[in-house]
């Protein structure tokens, strides 16, 4: 799948949760955003879990736990606490500042070098999202304004988290969604119930509404979004969430009659350049080393030593087992034959044996010496015999056929 497909289905899900506001004011019971949180996540975790059928092992045990919280756990409770103590404007614009936050811990974890096209459209998208969704007047409360950053902070480290381990081998995106959903859905519930008692009565609207949180805004949105961040860098993932603002904005304006003005279509037209300058990442995305135990044998410092007539200490030919070709016929025989005293010997070149001087100046053989008595002119003059033939005169060196050569 191309970038561009990846992209276009990882951006269904901003898009997707910027629904969420109009079917909590239209459809479901008020003040219960914690039972909300609960019924998104619990629910969709659990059916994922039963169609998925694997459960983490080891390390991945506590991991879950951690991403779950970061993006489910922690991050739904801050949100709705955010809305509800802030204007849905001041909320909006407070929990865009996550692409900025994820740019930073990328660098961090990750080591995504900022880039300052990313920067950029990070600041355009936050001030993008204000001209669409801040009105005159609008008020603002710190603890809103501390859960609203929590509440990116959590969501952006979750994001990072979830690039810089992975998943499993033989786990898929599907199985992970189910993990993390579960686990931030058993840690709404207990503060769901401690703080807003038993579950509020609902009618046929409000169990639709429900049933679309838990089962298209959440279950397959957070599948397609971490499905994203697999095939996507950390930041140009977070880049997408300005989306989010955007179609709350255009819904409220379709369906709840809102207006927008020249300035709100501005900030749309910046915070939507803002997101596709964003995703203008590099093509083809970094290398990933497999584990040590996978990797193949580097050759590279090998043929570099042959090019330079030296071996280094990891050439294959000096492996037990393991023998690069060689033209050397002596290097084919097994080392363990030779001795270690046994002195190098050299062999002929291929282009001495492919191409050979003129027979005449090929060394003499024995055959072609002159043959002599038994003792040399030394041992006629008292000395001892000489372990060879002296040497004739090169003048008068016999050639082929017994005739001196002149």
């Amino acid at each position: 799948m191309n970038r561009a497909a990846v992209i276009a289905l990882t951006a269904l899900a901003p898009i997707s949760w910027g629904s969420t506001y109009v079917v909590t004011t239209e459809l479901l019971p008020p003040d219960r955003p914690l039972f909300t949180a609960m019924l998104r996540a619990l629910p969709a975790g659990v059916l994922i879990l039963l169609l998925a059928r694997v459960l983490p092992r080891g390390a991945w045990w506590w991991k879950t736990g951690v991403l779950g919280a970061l993006n489910i756990g922690a991050f739904f409770p801050l949100l709705f606490l955010a809305a509800y103590r802030l204007p849905g404007g001041v909320a909006a614009v407070v929990g865009s500042v996550g692409p900025l936050v994820a740019i930073g811990l990328a660098a961090l974890l990750l080591s995504e070098r900022p880039t300052l096209r990313t920067m950029l459209a990070a600041i355009a998208a936050t001030f993008g999202v204000s001209l669409v969704v801040l009105r005159a007047g609008a008020a603002l409360d710190l603890v809103g304004v501390l859960a609203g950053l929590a509440g990116a902070a959590s969501m952006s480290a979750g994001v990072v988290l979830t690039k810089r381990w992975g998943r499993p081998t033989g786990v898929g995106p599907l199985a992970m969604t189910g993990w993390q959903l579960t686990a931030g859905g058993v840690l709404i519930a207990p503060l769901a119930l401690l703080v807003e008692g038993p579950p509020p009565a609902f009618d046929a609207r409000g169990a639709a509404g429900y049933l679309y949180l838990a089962l298209v805004n959440t279950a397959v949105a957070y599948w397609l979004w971490f499905r994203g961040i697999e095939r996507l860098s950390a930041t140009s993932a977070t880049l997408l969430g300005p989306l989010s603002p955007l179609t709350a904005a255009v819904i409220g304006w379709v369906a709840l009659g809102q207006t927008l003005g020249p300035v709100q279509l501005l900030g749309m037209a910046l915070a939507f350049g803002a997101t596709l300058v964003g995703q203008l990442g590099p093509r083809r995305p970094a290398a990933v080393l497999p584990p040590l135990d996978q990797r193949a044998p580097a050759v590279s410092r090998t043929r570099a030593a042959r090019r330079s007539g030296s071996r280094g200490a990891d050439d294959p030919r000096d492996a037990p087992g393991l023998r690069a070709p060689t033209d050397d016929p002596a290097a084919a025989e097994p080392s363990a034959s030779r001795s270690a005293s046994e002195p190098a010997r050299s062999q002929p070149s291929r282009r001495a044996i492919q191409h050979p001087p003129h027979p005449t100046a090929l060394p003499r053989s024995m055959s072609d010496r002159p043959r002599t008595s038994g003792r040399s002119s030394r041992e006629n003059n008292g000395g001892p015999a000489c372990a060879s033939p002296p040497v004739p005169n090169s003048a008068h060196r016999p050639g082929r056929g017994g005739q001196p050569v002149r």
